[in-house]
């Protein structure tokens, strides 16, 4: 025990380690806190110069009257005149030369089916239509004089034999008279004698009608009969010409329907069978917003009433439109009027099925409206009553009085004047005065 206390005593000869000097330790301590600044720099970095969003203010109108908004509505984008192109003819596809999305222009080939079978018979028809046309000529062109000529040398060789026969018989009725042949040779040879004249006036009426040829009645009906296989050879054709299916406009291919093997038919008969149109298209430039107004509100709008259209995809673009259609009939389990508002210029954003959203505006001055023109912002411009501008490079603070939120935006009563660069989505913590740049400006 006492070994191990003596062992614990403090030896008073040993000198304390040496500390490391002050500046030393100062070079460490700065070193790690530069890594760390460096480090902040790099992961903050990015961040504080991400650029914020810059869009210009949307004005409505420039007109020192104003616009005032009667009506808002939503419904849906569709094309005027959306066609299924369907087939003609019954066959299978032998070949489809369009994808879904592709620009096509009128009279292009579009899908082309198996032939084979429209060949043969329009083949068929055209025989049958040649062997008419000869019939007919050799009608028209009479008798040939070789055959008038047989017709002629039979009826002579008739009278011939009409001579020798009734010869025969004079010389048999006096062999009768003299009781030399017995009145069955008489009976046989006046049979032959009548069988010849018989003959001479068949061959007479052969002859006759040899030499003046057919009759008109003959003619008619095989003229009749051309003109029916005329007929067969031009439905032969054109089922032909129906198995190449062409673009009967210049449109956007909607939907593709069909593949190269599958069978096509003339009606619609489901998913599973036979095919009942091959592809579905419009013409994109020919768009029209469908609508369903409230019969309360229908009295407020009038034919060739104009609008601006928004879509929920693209809110920050617009449109012009106007009244084109109005529903001649209520919907009575609605309570609605169909109206169509036509785009006046669409652009390749606007897609049929898409969401809009339709303000009816009304031209001229309204009681008690002012003479500055409208303005709407994105709601998310506004944030504690004030909007972020761009000026010089720099966020700058505007107090903005608001209204009311329509399909077109946030509608601005006071702070704006219209034109100028608005931050739409400002960071939470943005202030006046930082340095911003431009990332892009949406609206127009």
């Amino acid at each position: 025990m006492t070994t191990d206390l003596d062992s614990l005593r403090i030896d008073k000869d040993k000198k304390p380690a040496a500390r490391p000097p002050r500046w030393q330790s100062r070079w460490i301590v700065g070193g790690v806190l530069l890594f760390l600044l460096l480090g902040a720099a790099r992961f903050l970095g990015p961040r504080l110069s991400q650029p914020a969003e810059v869009q210009t203010v949307r004005v409505v109108s420039a007109d020192p009257a104003g616009v005032r908004v009667v009506l808002n509505a939503t419904g849906y984008i569709v094309a005027h005149h959306k066609i299924q192109l369907a087939s003609k003819v019954v066959g299978k596809v032998a070949w489809i030369g369009v994808e879904k999305g592709n620009m096509v222009k009128q009279g292009q080939v579009v899908v082309r089916l198996e032939d084979d079978e429209y060949r043969a018979q329009l083949q068929q028809a055209q025989g049958q239509y040649a062997s008419l046309e000869a019939r007919l000529k050799e009608l028209r062109n009479g008798s040939r004089p070789e055959e008038i000529a047989v017709a002629k040398a039979n009826l002579d060789s008739a009278r011939a034999d009409l001579a020798n026969a009734r010869v025969s018989l004079e010389r048999t009725r006096k062999l009768v008279a003299e009781k030399v042949l017995s009145a069955q040779a008489l009976d046989d040879a006046q049979a032959r004698s009548d069988m010849q004249e018989n003959r001479i006036r068949s061959l007479e009426r052969t002859y006759e009608l040899v030499r003046i040829g057919p009759r008109a009645e003959v003619i008619q009906q095989v003229q009749g009969d051309i003109i029916r296989a005329r007929g067969a050879v031009a439905l032969a054709e054109t089922q032909l010409a129906n198995t190449v299916i062409r673009a009967p406009i210049s449109g956007t291919i909607l939907d593709r329907n069909v593949e190269r093997g599958e069978f096509v038919t003339t009606g619609f008969v489901g998913d599973r069978g036979a095919k009942g149109f091959v592809v579905s298209m419009a013409d994109l430039n020919d768009l029209q917003v469908e609508l369903d107004i409230n019969q309360n509100d229908f009295a407020r709008l009038d034919p060739k009433q104009k609008a601006v259209i928004t879509t929920d995809a693209y809110p920050d673009r617009k449109y012009d439109g106007v009244i084109d259609e109005i529903a001649p009939e209520a919907n009575r389990a609605k309570a609605t009027v169909q109206v169509k508002v036509k785009v006046l210029s669409p652009d390749g954003y606007l897609r049929p099925e898409m969401n809009a959203s339709v303000a009816f505006i009304e031209q001229g001055a309204p009681d008690g409206s002012s003479s500055r023109p409208l303005i709407f912002v994105p709601i998310t411009a506004v944030r504690d009553d004030a909007v972020f501008v761009v000026e010089q490079g720099k966020a700058v603070r505007r107090a903005v009085k608001t209204s009311s939120n329509t399909p077109m935006g946030l509608r601005i009563e006071d702070g704006l004047k219209g034109g100028e660069q608005l931050i739409a989505n400002p960071p939470a913590d943005l202030k006046e005065g930082d340095v911003v740049t431009a990332k892009g400006a949406a609206a127009k």
